[in-house]
């Protein structure tokens, strides 16, 4: 491995692990696995108990950091503390609802040294569910038709446009297949109190669910792209085991989305192939997703890649990845003390 590389210090978020887990402990795989040893990890974690904080082996340090909802001011403070510890070369976040703050203090963070590398605020607004139906009809994309819900009222007139069963999606995260009104009721309130309004009522789409990891390289280009049918799925829509796949209908889906966006950064496409031979795009995740670790497998590591990008180097495209490789996720009860959570918790790093 190049000099250069040697002793870098890479913050990474979405430590959790359980059912619904966060990327950071696969994009943490990924990296170790590509920068070795001297690589050193720190966890920026928002709760107590996220599983990453415990895992020595991947993450060096965690520190807790302010919740998204407590704004860019009390974000930039507490990283300006832990880049004076740490002197820090990357934060990688790797939630959807943190984006908006790191992409807002992207500017001071490279001041005081440290890379990103996200989309614009643009960006991210583009692909949000909320007007994701808005810019697959601009750019020629499927995508299913929705309805804002703002009230429980709302969801008459979802139902009387899509019928049942249909989809109810939290505004940043969480959907859930509904067959009748009392479910759907369940999954507005429930995903309202959660997330807020809007809750999205999406329209049902039948077929094969296909997810794509993609890189961007903020200029029209994607650098790397890992296709992966799902092959389990969990009762929150979690891809629980997966295969990937080659096809050449996909590699141009993202490529048209990049070049519509110009993205920058990790993203994750949702997508449904149906019987007709039509690709919908249920979603785009502004981050890379979960099993982003399946990428490195293939032979596209993506988190690397983004690294080296995010430090200035000129980064070629993969042209190929091995297909067939399989992910099956998995529990595993990491033991720790009562005491590092006592520290965690009473004084915000361990």
């Amino acid at each position: 491995m190049a000099n250069k590389y040697d002793n870098l210090c890479i913050a990474v978020t979405g430590l959790n692990a359980n059912d619904n887990p966060g990327p950071g402990m696969a994009v943490i795989r990924s990296l170790k696995e590509y920068f070795g040893d001297s690589l050193r990890i720190v966890g920026l974690s928002y709760e107590s108990l996220e599983p990453g904080i415990y895992l020595r082996d991947y993450v060096n340090k965690t520190y807790q950091v302010p919740y998204p909802t407590e704004g860019t001011a009390a974000l930039l403070e507490r990283l300006t503390y832990i880049n004076q510890r740490e002197n820090l070369d990357l934060i990688i976040p790797n939630f959807d609802s943190e984006l908006f703050n790191f992409i807002k203090t992207a500017p001071q963070l490279q001041q005081m040294g440290i890379a990103t590398y996200l989309p614009t605020q643009q960006q991210l607004a583009l692909r949000d569910k909320v007007h994701l139906k808005d810019f697959g009809t601009k750019h020629g994309f499927y995508v299913p038709a929705d309805h804002k819900l703002y009230t429980a009222d709302d969801l008459q007139k979802a139902a009387a446009d899509f019928g049942f069963p249909m989809v109810i999606k939290g505004k940043f995260y969480e959907a859930y297949v509904v067959y009748t009104m009392d479910q759907a009721l369940k999954a507005f309130h429930q995903l309202n109190a959660t997330w807020g309004v809007p809750v999205i009522a999406q329209q049902y789409i039948k077929g094969n669910e296909i997810n794509i990891a993609a890189l961007g390289n903020g200029k029209g280009d994607n650098i790397s792209l890992v296709a992966m049918r799902k092959l389990y799925i969990t009762d929150k829509g979690k891809a629980w085991a997966g295969v990937t796949i080659k096809d050449d209908k996909l590699t141009q889906l993202a490529g048209n989305f990049a070049l519509a966006t110009n993205w920058k950064g990790g993203y994750e496409m949702e997508i449904m192939s149906t019987a007709e031979g039509h690709l919908y795009i249920l979603e785009v995740n502004p981050r890379f997703p979960a099993w982003i670790y399946l990428t490195a497998a293939a032979g596209q590591n993506q988190p690397a890649a983004l690294t080296k990008m995010a430090l200035g180097e000129v980064v070629e495209p993969y042209t190929d990845y091995q297909a067939g490789k399989l992910f099956v996720r998995y529990s595993w009860d990491h033991i720790a003390d009562i005491a590092d959570f006592q520290q965690i918790s009473a004084m915000g790093e361990l």
